[in-house]
């Protein structure tokens, strides 16, 4: 817009000159070069008020195009809502599965396949399987994110399309992989879980992500600034944070989907070991890809190609000798080279 505004300004000022120069060449009557250089004033005082009209058209146009998208985004419903006669229960932590499966609507990849199991409140559960297996699929359909093409998940004896939504998210903590931090301090980044934490459940939270001393070693403790405008942080410490924003909120069940992947092996020992004492009597399911990790697990569930292949503690699996055994050896393999070297 604006090259072609400045192109034309230009334009209209040689033609006014040149057309002018004739006459005056020409011997016009009453042209002369004070008139030329009075009409080349007046063009250039038109030209900011005829500009500034054309820019103010432009902009109405690109705000009334984004103001479409921007309405198109707001009326859209969402595809998962409360069911007319849903229940307002507070979440404890029994899961069944029973004969669940789910294929995704736009690809048509089954992600999960007649996936059937019990998980008690209070217990602590792995998920194990390769990329693509369907583990953060399971987590997805346990917070409603969407709904099984078949099957039933039933929560705390009831369907949990009957739970509402509210309270069913309320009750649960979920900690993603990908992990988001505003650009704001990390004080706000953890109590964004639960606004009424004080300054012990904060911190107590911080201590069991295993981030309460990075967070000390900052030069402005917790309200060190971080993202754009602040502190860069490495992929674990982004990780741990998020693991104490989702603790803060001292949920009643966690699901923790492959979030401990920046970290090292020992740091998710120590969170691990912390989580189990900070979340007694409460559900844990933790999705994660590293073995020794899972030895203090009450079961650990195999899946393989969107089915339950194996499940059982991991002395019974490791006995078993067949898929986890063999990532378990694998593991094993890996670090001790990693040791030797």
């Amino acid at each position: 817009y604006f090259p072609s505004m400045a192109l034309l300004v230009g334009l209209s000022t040689l033609i006014a000159v040149m057309a002018g120069g004739l006459d005056v060449i020409n011997g016009v009557e009453g042209a002369s070069v004070g008139k030329i250089a009075e009409f080349v004033m007046y063009i250039q005082m038109l030209t900011f008020p005829v500009s500034a009209i054309g820019w103010t058209a432009s902009m109405t146009q690109r705000a009334v195009a984004s103001q479409q998208r921007i309405n198109e985004f707001l009326q859209t419903q969402p595809e998962i809502t409360d069911s007319p006669d849903a229940f307002e229960v507070t979440v404890k932590g029994n899961i069944i599965f029973d004969n669940v499966s789910f294929t995704y609507p736009h690809t048509g990849i089954t992600a999960i396949k007649n996936l059937s199991f019990e998980i008690k409140a209070g217990e602590k559960i792995a998920v194990i399987g390769s990329t693509g297996s369907g583990k953060s699929t399971l987590a997805q359909l346990l917070l409603r994110m969407m709904d099984p093409t078949s099957g039933i998940i039933i929560l705390d004896g009831i369907a949990l399309q009957k739970h509402k939504l509210k309270n069913l998210r309320e009750g649960i903590s979920y900690v993603p992989q990908e992990v988001f931090l505003f650009s704001d301090t990390i004080r706000n980044n953890i109590l964004f879980g639960n606004r009424d934490a004080n300054e012990n459940e904060m911190e107590n939270a911080a201590r069991v992500a295993a981030i309460q001393s990075d967070i000390t070693g900052f030069k402005e403790g917790y309200e060190t600034m971080v993202g754009e405008r602040g502190l860069t942080l490495s992929g674990g410490q982004k990780q741990r944070i998020s693991i104490a924003r989702g603790l803060v909120k001292d949920p009643q069940m966690i699901i923790l989907d492959d979030c401990l992947s920046a970290v090292d092996s020992e740091t998710e020992k120590r969170i691990l070991n912390g989580l189990d004492k900070f979340l007694h009597g409460k559900t844990a399911i933790v999705v994660t890809h590293r073995i020794f990790s899972l030895m203090q697990f009450d079961r650990i569930l195999v899946l393989d190609d969107g089915e339950l292949a194996e499940q059982g503690t991991h002395e019974s699996l490791v006995k078993l000798n067949s898929i986890y055994a063999g990532l378990y050896r694998k593991q094993q393999e890996e670090w001790h080279e990693n040791r030797a070297l």
